[in-house]
């Protein structure tokens, strides 16, 4: 599930900055890195794969047995 969150677009381009020099796919993942950093907190509490690509909604139908 998303969220939109609103910023300045001085801050929306830093976040683009720091998304092309740490190498991630989205802001999501730039912000994160921002977090992990910020709290030392280990990737790995934030329960994702580094390789592992994004869900899309036909992934979660695919994955859900009802």
């Amino acid at each position: 599930m998303s969220t939109t969150v609103e910023v300045k677009r001085n801050t929306a381009r830093v976040l683009e900055e720091l998304k092309r020099k740490y190498g991630v796919k989205s802001i999501d993942a730039t912000v994160r890195r921002l977090i992990s950093k910020a709290e030392n907190i280990p990737d790995s509490k934030f329960g994702s794969h580094p390789e592992m690509t994004a869900f899309r909604r036909e992934d979660e139908a695919k994955l859900h047995e009802l």
